[in-house]
């Protein structure tokens, strides 16, 4: 069933694949990849940005202040339409029902498991009554399936997660929610940890599991990373078991706080993506990262990583939504019997489940309001008290006209909400030339009302420099970084965001600038509107940033994530 209270739903926001997923490919392989052969330092890279800047053009505009809406955010209104996270088994029974599902057993390939259950049990034509019974699979990262559910966007019949912790954060909205099993399918989530690492750790504390990885990346003896716990099970599951691990009476006390900040200054990033957390771990950035048993199952060229399960298993519980009918409680019953019959576990452990069996689930007791308090602890936290300073670059050519930049105005505007009001932000616009539309200052309300107004003043016209302007956004974020450091003794993170179609046909090559954004050591994160998405994948590589296509519907719920995750 759906109930649909989006009025608006145009210009609005996904990241399905984006979110979780296991990290199943070429951690071993292309260790370079992105890399240019031109290594060179910070100061080289300074001096050839210098010498490059004083042959491009770029103007100056007046920044004006513009009306900031001061408002709760509609959740259901950023959702996209739920067709953006299209179905892998269609039920055509005279009843059915619709599961969501999380992705790694739903959609397709090695993660295919609950497709192949659901089209044998919707072949077997089991009847309830004289009803041929059968049931529909949409699969959907957890994060972005409470969404709609708590919004009301969009509410199945049956859910389910990877685990429990997502069906706690439902029932604390108030939404009727009722477990029919805690699991479905054994996984759990785990630390990937090269054997080289476990060895050092094991000679150090005697063993490896959670509590020595989360003290060892606190003393900076390893470098961890995770995903966004907004969006993924794992980075989710992850996110409490460290804080437990810093006060397990309260995972929100002062001493929890004060040592997830230490824990953070030795997490590079937290990724926005289980993409851009393979390739930081590919490209030697990372010591230890995350993935579920299952994924590492199939993914054979991580054989020589070590797998440390941690927090509450993976088990893909089920639960019935909202107030169903006496005849679709008993389909959802029935049907996660079929799950558990022994012909459908067997095939579950081809797939890769039903391993790791001896270990036993964390026991948390935390209620569902704790844990979003902990994400939200998270999101003001996890830069270690430290502010980041971003540049938004956005593409004002000709080739924008029309729809994508009234996307980019309407999306970034709409998203700017997400932003700490404790971080930095800058504007530069670009076609021939490059503007600097507005300087980087403190995101405050002040800056906030520049911003929108900056934004909204974009016009389109010319052709397309995507590379000077991001040589200019560099030195402008070089030397604010340097003022606001020697103002304030805080250590800045510097961030790029280009908003692009991504068809660049004047000015610097990424070949000619890439030497320069590798020695700076700036994430170019880059999203895309209609756009040439190789090109701007390749910027964002260089430095193990995420690079998003936000396509005409796709925009405010992608910028969301990536604030969330990054600002």
């Amino acid at each position: 069933m759906a109930n649909s209270k989006s009025k608006n739903a145009g210009f609005l926001a996904i990241l399905a694949l984006l979110m979780v997923g296991g990290i199943i490919v070429g951690i071993l392989i292309s260790r370079n990849a992105g890399k240019s052969n031109q290594e060179i330092s910070q100061e080289t890279a300074v001096a050839q940005l210098d010498k490059k800047l004083k042959k491009l053009s770029i103007s100056e505009e007046t920044p004006r202040k513009a009306t900031v809406e001061i408002a709760e955010s509609n959740l259901a209104a950023e959702l996209p339409d739920i067709s953006k996270y299209p179905l892998t088994v269609t039920g055509r029974g005279d009843l059915n029902i619709e599961i969501f599902s999380s992705t790694e057993k739903a959609t397709g390939g090695t993660d295919g498991w609950l497709i192949d259950v659901a089209e044998d049990f919707n072949n077997s034509h089991y009847m309830i009554g004289e009803k041929w019974a059968t049931v529909s699979v949409r699969p959907i990262a957890s994060g972005a399936a409470i969404d709609y559910i708590i919004s009301e966007k969009y509410v199945p019949d049956a859910f389910t997660p990877s685990n429990v912790l997502w069906g706690d954060m439902i029932a604390a909205e108030n939404i009727k929610i009722d477990m029919v099993t805690d699991r479905i399918a054994g996984n759990t989530a785990g630390i990937l940890i090269s054997k080289e690492t476990y060895k050092k750790l094991n000679d150090t504390y005697g063993k490896v599991d959670i509590s020595t990885i989360v003290e060892a990346t606190v003393k900076s003896e390893i470098t961890m990373g995770y995903t966004n716990p907004y969006a993924s099970s794992t980075g989710l599951n992850f996110l409490v078991a460290a804080l437990e691990e810093f006060d397990s009476a309260d995972i929100l006390s002062q001493t929890a706080t004060e040592q997830f900040r230490k824990f953070q200054q030795n997490v590079p990033f937290v990724a926005y993506t289980t993409l851009q957390m393979r390739d930081a771990a590919k490209n030697g950035v990372l010591d230890a990262f995350l993935m579920e048993y299952q994924g590492y199952y199939n993914a054979t060229e991580l054989r020589d990583y070590q797998f440390i399960p941690f927090g509450v298993r993976h088990d893909s519980p089920m639960y019935m939504i909202g107030e169903l009918s006496a005849d679709k409680k008993e389909l959802v019953k029935q049907f996660t019997d079929f799950c558990l019959s022994d012909g459908a576990q067997k095939s579950a452990k081809q797939y890769g489940f039903n391993y790791e069996e001896e270990y036993k689930s964390a026991k948390w007791n935390l209620p569902g309001k704790t844990l979003e308090s902990a994400q939200k602890l998270w999101k003001t936290e996890k830069d270690a008290g430290n502010p980041v300073m971003a540049v938004f670059i956005a593409d004002v050519s000709g080739s924008m006209a029309g729809a994508p930049l009234q996307n980019l105005q309407s999306s970034l505007i709409n998203a700017s909400q997400y932003i700490n009001d404790s971080n930095y932000v800058g504007l530069i616009s670009y076609s021939t030339g490059v503007t600097i539309n507005l300087p980087i200052a403190k995101f405050d309300l002040n800056q906030r009302s520049y911003f929108t107004g900056a934004v909204e003043d974009l016009y389109p016209g010319g052709n397309t420099a995507t590379y000077d302007a991001v040589l200019v956004a560099l030195d402008l974020l070089r030397q604010s970084k340097e003022k606001v450091e020697a103002e304030t003794g805080q250590t800045v993170k510097p961030l790029l965001f280009v908003l692009s179609d991504g068809e660049t046909n004047i000015g610097n090559t990424l070949k000619e600038i890439q030497p320069i954004v590798e020695g700076l050591e700036v994430p170019c994160y880059t999203i895309g509107y209609n756009a040439n998405l190789d090109a701007l994948k390749e910027l964002s590589a260089i430095n193990e940033a995420a690079s998003i296509n936000a396509d005409n519907d796709d925009v405010v719920y992608s910028l969301k994530s990536l604030f969330n995750a990054q600002m």
